[in-house]
């Protein structure tokens, strides 16, 4: 019986040894993706917000009054999802840095952040 706590220890502490540089490596390249894809993703997608608001207005106002206001209430919701979406892309970034720090996570010498 001993020689099986003994074993199952073992691995235990292997699968941590091993798990903890996989884990960080991990995260650095998850944090870098995540700045990757907010930078390149959303002020492209913003600004097809402002496209798609602008047909949606216009196709409302050649509608009836109902749908008039309810296009201008989309119009709207499109705005300010794209008003939303240059915010992120423009605070996430240094929030990034400002938490992982330039030289990366946990001492990994890898920027998060960086172009």
């Amino acid at each position: 019986m001993n020689k099986t706590y003994v074993f199952l220890a073992f691995v235990v502490l292997a699968g941590a040894l091993v798990a903890q540089n996989s884990i960080l490596s991990g995260t650095t390249v998850a944090i870098k993706e995540l700045c990757r894809g907010v930078k390149d993703l959303l002020p492209v997608a913003a600004m097809l917000m402002i496209v798609l608001a602008g047909v949606i207005y216009a196709a409302g106002q050649i509608m009836g009054a109902e749908t008039r206001a309810r296009a201008n209430v989309w119009a709207t919701a499109c705005l300010t999802g794209a008003l939303i979406a240059v915010l992120i892309a423009a605070i996430a970034p240094p929030m990034l840095t400002a938490i992982y720090g330039q030289s990366g996570v946990s001492g990994i010498n890898v920027g998060v952040c960086d172009n």
